[in-house]
């Protein structure tokens, strides 16, 4: 039986780990803090993409940065290069093998897309139906939904933990999944001048959708 200076001991205790499940913000509210606070970022990628059919591609790595509002990078460095530069007004997707440009307005090419959650700085609840899922894997869960039909994907979960998106699991329309874990985040760091100009290389193959 305990004593009244244990009981008091455990009283201190339990006071003093409450907080921590009262200040855990739901991921929703972590996304909007993210956003708010959190201009630009760096950090590392792996992707990996899985078939309806459960067949699955290799997966890739590398890094990414981005710049409120609009403004990203996210460099593919395995198994093989490719490049996506958004200077907020244009998107540039870069593949060497190919020695191809891609070139889309930013309206076009991101609009209602996971990359628009992350990197954009517009209404959340404008462009999503925003719900809350069960925490997993020790990550704090948001489901969203676009508004528009032709969004180009069904939907995509976001897992944050300690206020940072972590992994985000998208699933298009043709039921493929995509699944992107973050690390190494670092927040508002000072990005180069250039970190989201791109000019294509001499030689490639330009084309604008």
């Amino acid at each position: 039986m305990l004593n009244k200076s244990h009981r008091r001991l455990l009283a201190a205790a339990l006071l003093a780990l409450a907080p921590v499940a009262a200040w855990s913000a739901d991921a929703a509210t972590q996304l909007r803090q993210f956003v708010a606070k959190v201009s630009s970022a760096s950090g590392e990628f792996t992707q990996q993409t899985r078939a309806r059919d459960g067949q699955s591609k290799p997966p890739q790595s590398g890094r990414f940065s981005f710049q409120r509002p609009g403004h990203f990078r996210w460099q593919v460095e395995k198994p093989y290069a490719q490049l996506i530069v958004s200077d907020g007004s244009t998107v540039y997707q870069y593949d060497p093998d190919l020695s191809q440009v891609t070139e889309r307005s930013v309206g076009k090419a991101v609009g209602a897309s996971p990359a628009a959650i992350l990197f954009g700085s517009g209404s959340l609840d404008q462009a999503f139906e925003v719900s809350a899922l069960p925490d997993k894997d020790g990550l704090q869960w948001m489901h969203a939904k676009p508004r528009q039909a032709d969004a180009g994907f069904a939907y995509v979960d976001i897992g944050f933990k300690n206020d940072l998106p972590a992994r985000l699991e998208l699933v298009d329309s043709f039921g493929q999944t995509t699944r992107i874990d973050l690390s190494h985040i670092v927040s508002n760091p000072k990005l180069p001048a250039d970190a989201f100009k791109f000019v294509p290389p001499k030689g490639a193959d330009v084309v604008k959708m």
